[in-house]
């Protein structure tokens, strides 16, 4: 018998077959993106990451059913910059955003910045944002112009402002005035004078917030947007910044003995994640990315409020006094958990030791909706669906990091990564849990540790060995092309300015813009100055 001869067009299309089948990652439709943002949370508070945390059973199950990266970066350590740098795939000596805006600013994210949300609106996606913004929320800053179709949140931190129910912080602060005598007290670190407000879209629908249903709500308003936008047939784009774990903590009481406040707290963050991961299998899994991750590491100073670094300690930063985690360039500061989820396309079961960003977001998730970047600037960030795929652990070569409110100017980058090891050309300057900030320190030639072998970043390099004498060549190229690279960019600049009237107030003649009733004040997102709102 004969062997059969197949035709050119038969090989051809045989060939399309065998890569269908052997290629399970190559996306048919565009998928829909679920990126979960955890505020000030530690590195070591994923059971998954570190085998002492014991209150996150969903989050070490979407560990199990996707992939965990290990060496996983926010852009910065604090909350604006973070916040910007992911929506826009840029640093913020790119993007403008170095520090965290106020309650009284009446700029933003600069308006020539173009978001993840608008890209991918522009793409046929419905977008929708849930939880904290910190972005800007006067006039054109608000999510509503700035790409999300549906917003449901608080507009910066929700330690920016007086509740009923305050909730745990160091210091405590006080409950709301309900009285205009009330009203003048002063404590330091606490929003005593303006109440909480909690929009949905540009109506203030409750101000003061009540904090102990947050996450009721958050989860409620999510997966009303996930059932929406799948009864619409489109892909959609859900970003949920969660108010977890970021000061006050308000969780379910009394908490379950040996666990403390922050135990109960990030057992409720792990069940509102599993709660939104629920939802999303429902309504298409296999067709929806969850992507969890940290805007960067705990708040040293709140002590027994504040998460779990794991290894990454900044034990040189330690011994001289000082925080070495959110705000710093240290390890706790920026190293960050992260979980990707994704049945049928990312593996399961799988760690992946990339050194990889929260910048990474934007470029990946554009390149996966079949979109295309922003013209007429640079991305920090890459497009690392290959990672995602397991099909590389290759990440950034280099990574830089800025400073974010410790010594040195903000926003400059203070630290670098290339490979294994870390320079740093500024330390100090944080509040730890002790009140210590540790002598602010310039460092020329800069400090260098082996992060393979020092992870808790003890021991920098002896000047004078061979290692660091062969290492610091390339990180000051790296550095130089880095500064070069950002300075031949079209940068930004964000406006930081304040007014009083920026503040948003649901009802100026209450104390505290107290709102009465289900429904407050509509602001308009394109009012840029208004009379004072606010109510003292």
């Amino acid at each position: 018998m004969g062997t059969p001869c197949l035709s050119p067009w038969a090989v051809l299309v045989l060939a399309l077959v065998l890569v269908g089948l052997w290629a399970p990652c190559v996306v048919s439709r565009q998928p829909n993106f679920i990126v979960i943002l955890a505020d000030d949370v530690g590195w070591g508070d994923l059971g998954a990451n570190w085998a002492e945390t014991k209150e996150t059973p969903h989050l070490d199950q979407l560990a199990a059913e996707g992939t965990r990266f290990v060496d996983f970066h926010s852009a910065a350590s604090t909350c604006s910059p973070s916040r910007a740098s992911l929506l826009t795939g840029r640093l913020g000596v790119r993007n403008g955003v170095t520090h965290n805006f106020a309650i009284t600013s009446l700029g933003g994210l600069p308006l020539n910045e173009t978001t993840l949300a608008e890209v991918l609106r522009e793409a046929g996606y419905s977008t929708g944002a849930v939880g904290k913004w910190h972005l800007g929320h006067h006039g054109r800053h608000h999510p509503n112009s700035r790409g999300f179709d549906y917003y449901f949140g608080i507009p910066y931190s929700h330690d920016m402002g007086c509740t009923d129910t305050p909730g745990y912080n160091l210091p405590p602060c006080p409950p709301c005035p309900r009285h205009g005598t009330a009203a003048r007290e002063a404590r330091k670190d606490c929003y005593t004078e303006v109440a909480l407000p909690l929009f949905e879209n540009v109506t203030i629908v409750q101000q003061p917030v009540e904090l102990g249903s947050l996450v009721t709500r958050y989860a409620e308003e999510a997966a009303r947007f996930i059932q929406r936008a799948s009864d619409s047939g489109r892909p959609y784009f859900l970003y949920l910044a969660l108010a977890h774990m970021h000061v006050p903590l308000t969780p379910p009481l009394p908490p379950a003995p040996g666990r403390g406040i922050y135990g109960a707290s990030l057992s409720e963050m792990d069940a509102l994640v599993g709660r939104i991961k629920e939802v999303a299998d429902s309504h298409g899994k296999g067709n929806t990315l969850v992507w969890f991750a940290g805007d960067n590491g705990p708040w040293a100073q709140k002590c027994e409020l504040a998460g779990c670094l794991g290894p990454f300690v900044g034990a040189w930063q330690r011994q001289r006094g000082g925080s070495s985690a959110k705000q710093t360039t240290w390890e706790g500061g920026h190293r960050v958990p992260a979980l990707v989820y994704w049945p049928g396309r990312v593996p399961a079961r799988r760690t992946s030791l990339a050194l990889l960003s929260i910048l990474d977001i934007f470029p990946t998730l554009v390149a996966l909706a079949g979109a295309a970047l922003p013209p007429n600037r640079r991305f920090d960030g890459l497009d690392v669906s290959p990672v995602l795929f397991g099909w590389s652990d290759v990440g950034h070569k280099v990574l830089l990091h800025p400073n974010s409110g410790a010594a040195g100017k903000v926003g400059e980058i203070e630290a670098l990564r290339l490979a294994q090891y870390k320079a740093f050309y500024t330390t100090g300057g944080a509040m730890a849990c002790d009140g210590s900030t540790g002598p602010a320190e310039r460092h020329q030639p800069p400090l260098i540790f082996n992060l393979d072998r020092d992870l808790q970043e003890q021991e920098p390099l002896d000047v004078a060995s061979r290692e660091y004498q062969a290492v610091l060549p390339a990180i000051s190229r790296a550095y130089a092309r880095a500064l070069q690279d950002i300075a031949a960019d079209n940068v930004s600049v964000a406006d930081y300015s304040q007014d009083p009237a920026a503040i948003p107030c649901c009802n100026a003649q209450h104390v505290g813009c107290r709102c009465r009733g289900a429904r407050g004040a509509t602001l308009d997102p394109h009012l840029e100055k208004r009379t004072p709102r606010l109510c003292l």
